[in-house]
Formats: C-alpha cells, sequence, structure tokens
C-alpha cells in the first residue's frame, strides 16, 4: 500500500483558488524584499534630508539653487531629494579625515575626558560609542573565516565565525598555554546574537564558504546552502 510519501503517489490537483493563493504568495515573496528595502531607502534619505537641509542657508538650499538654474518661477515647489544625503555624506569624510591628524585626535581626547567627568551624559556616550564602532569599524573586528566546531557536547556540530587568536590571559592560562581561537557562535535565526567561545585551535574545523555564505545559512535555519549539490554531483 502506498503513502502519502511515497514516490509513486501521485500529487492532489490543488483547486483555482489555492493556485491562486500560491501564486500570491509567491509574488508577495519576491515583491515584499524589493518594496521594503526600497520604501526604507527613501525614508532613511527623506529623514537625513529633513535634518541636514534646514542647516544649511536659505540662498543656497538645492531648490532655490536648481529655480536659479533653470529660471523657474520662485513659487514653484522643487522636491530635491537626496542632496542632504550628500551633504552629510562629505561633511562625515571630513570629519573622519580631520580625525585621522594630531590636531583632530586631541580634540576628540579633550573632548571625551570632558564627557567622562560628566556623570549621565558618560553612559549615554560610552554605549552609543561602542554600539558605533561594533557596527561600523572594520580594521581587526571582522570575522576572519566561517568554520565548524562541536557544541555543546561532541557529535554535534554547529557553524560559527573565527574572531582572532586569543591573546593575554586567556591565551596564557587556557587550554594549558594551546592555542585556541576566539569563536562567536551564533544563533538562528538572528546572528548578531549568540555566545563567545574559546576553542582550542585544533578542534575548529574551517570552512570554504565565505562569512556571508555562512551568515544566510543561520538565518535561513539551514535552508539555503552555499552548494546546495551533493559533493560527487559538485
Amino acid at each position: 500500500m502506498n503513502t502519502p510519501f511515497d514516490p509513486d503517489t501521485p500529487m492532489p490537483r490543488r483547486g483555482f483558488f489555492a493556485r491562486l493563493r500560491a501564486n500570491f504568495l509567491t509574488g508577495l515573496v519576491v515583491i515584499a524584499p524589493v518594496g521594503l528595502t526600497i520604501w526604507l531607502i527613501w525614508s532613511v534619505v527623506g529623514w537625513i534630508d529633513g535634518f541636514v537641509l534646514p542647516l544649511v542657508p536659505n540662498n543656497y538650499q538645492p531648490d532655490r539653487v536648481l529655480q536659479d538654474l533653470l529660471g523657474l518661477d520662485p513659487s514653484v515647489q522643487i522636491n530635491v531629494r537626496g542632496i542632504g544625503v550628500v551633504i552629510f555624506l562629505v561633511f562625515t569624510i571630513i570629519v573622519g579625515w580631520m580625525a585621522k591628524g594630531l590636531i583632530g585626535r586631541s580634540l576628540i581626547s579633550f573632548a571625551e575626558s570632558l564627557v567622562e567627568r560628566t556623570p549621565v551624559v558618560r553612559s549615554i556616550y560610552s554605549g552609543i560609542k561602542q554600539i558605533s564602532e561594533t557596527v561600523f569599524a572594520q580594521s581587526e573586528r571582522s570575522f576572519e573565516k566561517a568554520c565548524l566546531i562541536q557544541y555543546p557536547r561532541k557529535g554535534i556540530w554547529a557553524i560559527g565565525f573565527i574572531s582572532t587568536h586569543t591573546k593575554g590571559e586567556i591565551a596564557a592560562r587556557g587550554n594549558d598555554g594551546a592555542p585556541m581561537q576566539s569563536i562567536f557562535l551564533p544563533t538562528t535565526p538572528n546572528p548578531t546574537s549568540g555566545f563567545l567561545l574559546f576553542v582550542p585551535a585544533d578542534d575548529v574545523i574551517e570552512l570554504d564558504m565565505t562569512v556571508e555564505e555562512a551568515a544566510k545559512l543561520v538565518i535561513s535555519a539551514g535552508l539555503v546552502y552555499p552548494n546546495g549539490k551533493e559533493p560527487e554531483k559538485a
């Protein structure tokens, strides 16, 4: 007797409304990410424009300059979206360039010393600074490779990300001084949270897949593989 899971069992024919619903859900999966991405970018650009453009003098407002160049009636309203983002990017690049110089570093150190002596402000500033450095800093803070480790016990494998080789007291006191690696073990489906593990280097299996591909595998709960083919067929 055949069961519903036997390969020879014919699939039941779905009705018109079932097919219509399936097509709608498929279209939604395709459209939703694109639409949400465009909406989010458009909203962020508008928010930055609304914050930056009021700081620009009236004679140099983008709509005013464009009206003068095109010879349009001043009463005509022109919404030049995105100019505030350009101004913000240029301003941020200039600040970053100045911060790398000796004078800039001295001014930042002096300002931070004042903030550290302010009771409430220092807590807010230190938290925001730590988050900013974690999100935006890329030197020495990006994961090196994806890896496999046995967790939470031997025989069960989990994907992790190699941060660095252990240093200092951790390296000296852990694993009898043998080499260890700092492994970030992400959770599914949110890879931004997880655990920091110090694993013996001999127990870490480095993977050929990139960190981005491994992150997709974690986020999808194992549904999206970088190479879905069987090894002998790849």
